[in-house]
């Protein structure tokens, strides 16, 4: 990977992604997730201070950020060689491991692979229960047949079976997996239709949209020679990686057959790893500086990356 070491484009700061305002939290979890985990989860509050100055967030919300954080069990708070700083806790570690290959390497099923259904029931008086199992199922990508039944492709149920573990879900929960039968025979385009119904894939598709339009001047500025310093790097690659993260997680992963003629999923996936394959060793670069250690180069761009 060539370096690139002149001030050039301009350089994102924490607004508006395809999903409407990047909060600082985000941000922050972004950087423990690429940069903390070959430190022991660990990173010093003037480190991260200083990574998010760069992305024009301010010391006084980074402190009450963290803070946040810490108080929902997410970081940990650590010193080291006298440094304050935070570790990210070993559920969220767990978390991270098991979101890096829907990030870098996201695979879309096939037309025969089969579903995963979640089946549950949840009393009137645990709704905060019931909410939260929407949400974390929203969150997998599963799609709404009816109230209280859920569908994904089946390479989901792992994530499921961990997610459902890990909220106490599992009691309140039945998993199955199921093929796809009906009058018709369950062809390509009958299903196609089904799944229009389960998922909003036309607001998917917009957001795909949103991504390429709000990065590819990037992208083809990069990919033409226009020079980008380390920290442009860095701060243009955490705006990327972060949206992606989101807009990955709302996608199901269902068959290609099965999406709209035009999805620009496809496209958004291809310009993700293109920036990721020229962004991720020039960003490492700088946040070790930052961090003021040396560390080969390359970094995270090691990751595999996918297609969808």
């Amino acid at each position: 990977m060539t370096s690139v070491n002149t001030v050039s484009a301009q350089e994102p700061g924490s607004g508006a992604g395809p999903l409407g305002k990047v909060q600082p939290r985000q941000l922050i979890v972004t950087v423990y997730g690429l940069y903390a985990r070959d430190t022991d989860g660990w990173m010093s509050v003037a480190s991260l201070i200083q990574l998010l100055a760069d992305l024009d967030v301010e010391a006084p919300t980074v402190r009450s950020c963290v803070s946040r954080l810490k108080r929902a069990g997410l970081l940990e708070a650590r010193s080291v060689s006298g440094a304050a700083g935070y570790r990210i806790s070993s559920e969220t570690e767990r978390i991270l491991r098991d979101g890096d290959p829907r990030i870098f390497a996201a695979r879309r099923a096939t037309v025969d692979e089969g579903w995963v259904l979640v089946v549950f029931s949840v009393p009137e008086s645990e709704r905060a229960r019931r909410h939260t199992l929407r949400t974390q199922l929203t969150r997998l990508g599963f799609g709404s047949v009816t109230a209280g039944v859920w569908i994904a492709p089946g390479h989901v149920h792992d994530e499921a079976e961990s997610m459902l573990a890990r909220h106490g879900l599992r009691a309140y929960a039945d998993l199955f997996r199921a093929d796809y039968l009906s009058a018709g025979g369950g062809d390509a385009d009958e299903l196609a239709a089904k799944v229009r119904s389960w998922w909003d894939t036309d607001r998917l598709q917009r957001l795909y949209v949103d991504f390429l339009a709000a990065h590819r001047p990037m992208a083809e500025r990069i990919a033409t020679g226009a020079p980008v310093t380390d920290r442009q790097a860095f701060t243009t690659y955490i705006g990327v990686l972060t949206d992606w993260r989101r807009l990955v997680y709302l996608d199901p992963g269902v068959a290609r057959e099965l999406l709209p003629g035009e999805w620009s999923g496809t496209h958004a996936r291809e310009l993700f790893d293109e920036m990721h394959a020229r962004l991720a060793g020039p960003a490492h670069r700088h946040v070790e500086r930052v961090r003021g250690r040396r560390h080969p180069a390359g970094g995270l761009s090691e990751r595999p990356s996918g297609r969808s």
